[in-house]
């Protein structure tokens, strides 16, 4: 809701005049969203009077536009000087600037006047006049507020009235041109590596070569990328690797061009010392709330990239940089299907840890479980003559067969075998 304050005029009878739209929440974004192309804007215009107005007439306006406006730097002026030197040109160079239009709307919310009267009286009280209209089908651009232009929308209500300047109340609308991050283009992983050679001429002390990826190139806000790189420090010194987000904004007037670059997010890695390697498996940066990417507006672009850079002392840092996309519709069910096939690779990966232990148990010897007769019923008496070259070339289960023998009986205090004469060993008795 936008209102203005008690008015000039006669008496200063307007005491309130303000704009309410219907979805407020809308109006400026945040849970809402903003609107969209097409959508309808709905509200209404209240007014209230302390005593018998005269207007001339009370219209709505809705606007919007990318403006750009900049100052060049002032530049030489060859031959000013003395012995024809070049000198700076006082005063700031000249002025850019440019607009594009994409949304105005007129309506008119009094009725025309009586016959024969030029002014519609409006008594004292409270007035309201509803409005509703639908911004244009072709896309909009999203809303944006940036170093050197603005891309802007807003309703606005004028009140005329005879012999004193016009009243008016405006606020902002919130338009977001949404970017699915869900398309096969924005899904793509990217990959980059670059190697430098840290020193100068004979005073080379070795490379640096770093390799990074994402998953995709489409993000939303809030959400946290994961980054994964390999740096391999092969120079004499300590580095340092890092990531972050740029959002470069440029702009586009009189054929000249102004750029804009920020660092709106960061995450910095682990010291690597000379001769070591480290590895980011997934390390996260999120995305903190920024505008979208604006890649539609003639003469305004918004583009984010992705930074994954090393820190050399006394060198030029190693940098990897990647194109990202800030979309408004989320991947749904990307970020879950990752995690479930990430959770089940480390599952299927760790059964390696439990098939053999650190410190294994020596088996039991076969001869102290399995009697010599048992041994004999399965062994031939002659086995065949083995070929070791033969032997080397098979498989690692064909060994298994050293072991083919039965498992060992049950224990038992009765013996299995009992033998057909039974010894009797005579017993004397001494008297």
């Amino acid at each position: 809701m936008a209102a203005a304050g008690p008015g000039p005029g006669a008496g200063g009878a307007v005491k309130t005049l303000a704009l309410v739209l219907e979805d407020e929440a809308r109006r400026g974004g945040g849970g809402g969203g903003g609107y969209c192309s097409g959508d309808t804007v709905s509200g209404q215009v209240l007014l209230e009077l302390a005593g018998p107005l005269p207007l001339r007439g009370l219209r709505l306006e809705a606007a919007g536009r990318a403006r750009v406006a900049w100052s060049e730097s002032p530049g030489a002026v060859p031959g000013a000087g003395t012995w024809g030197m070049a000198v700076r040109a006082p005063g700031p160079g000249p002025r850019r600037e440019a607009e594009v239009r994409y949304l105005d709307i007129r309506q008119s919310l009094l009725r025309d006047p009586p016959e024969g009267e030029e002014d519609l009286i409006l008594l004292d009280g409270r007035h309201e006049f509803p409005f509703s209209f639908q911004l244009p089908q072709e896309p909009l651009v999203t809303s944006f507020t940036g170093k050197y232009g603005s891309i802007q929308y807003y309703v606005k209500a004028v009140l005329e009235r005879p012999a004193v300047p016009d009243q008016s109340v405006q606020t902002e609308l919130q338009v977001i041109s949404h970017i699915d991050v869900s398309s096969p283009a924005l899904l793509t992983p990217v990959l980059r590596s670059q190697e430098k050679m840290v020193g100068c001429w004979f005073f080379t002390s070795g490379p640096v070569s770093l390799s990074a990826k994402i998953e995709r190139k489409g993000y939303c806000n809030g959400e946290a990328i994961p980054i994964y790189a390999e740096i391999e420090n092969c120079s004499s010194r300590l580095i340092v690797p890092k990531a972050a987000i740029f959002q470069t904004q440029t702009y586009l007037a009189s054929g000249k061009t102004k750029t804009f670059r920020q660092m709106v997010a960061n995450v910095r890695g682990n010291h690597i010392a000379s001769g070591s390697t480290d590895t980011w498996n997934g390390k996260t940066l999120k995305i903190p709330p920024v505008s979208p990417s604006i890649l539609d507006c003639c003469i305004i672009r918004v583009e984010y990239s992705l930074a994954v850079y090393i820190h050399i002392p006394g060198a030029k840092k190693l940098m990897i940089e990647m194109p990202l996309v800030i979309g408004t519709i989320p991947c749904i069910g990307f970020s879950s299907r990752n995690s479930s096939i990430t959770s089940q690779f480390s599952m299927d990966m760790s059964w390696l840890a439990l098939t053999m232990p650190e410190h294994p148990e020596a088996p039991p010897n076969y001869a102290d479980v399995v009697s010599e007769e048992e041994f004999s019923r399965h062994v031939p008496a002659y086995p065949p003559p083995i070929d070791c070259e033969e032997q080397l070339c098979c498989p690692v289960f064909a060994y298994i067969q050293e072991f083919r023998f039965q498992p060992p009986p049950l224990y038992s205090e009765i013996d299995p075998h009992p033998t057909d004469v039974e010894e009797v060993q005579p017993v004397s008795f001494m008297l």
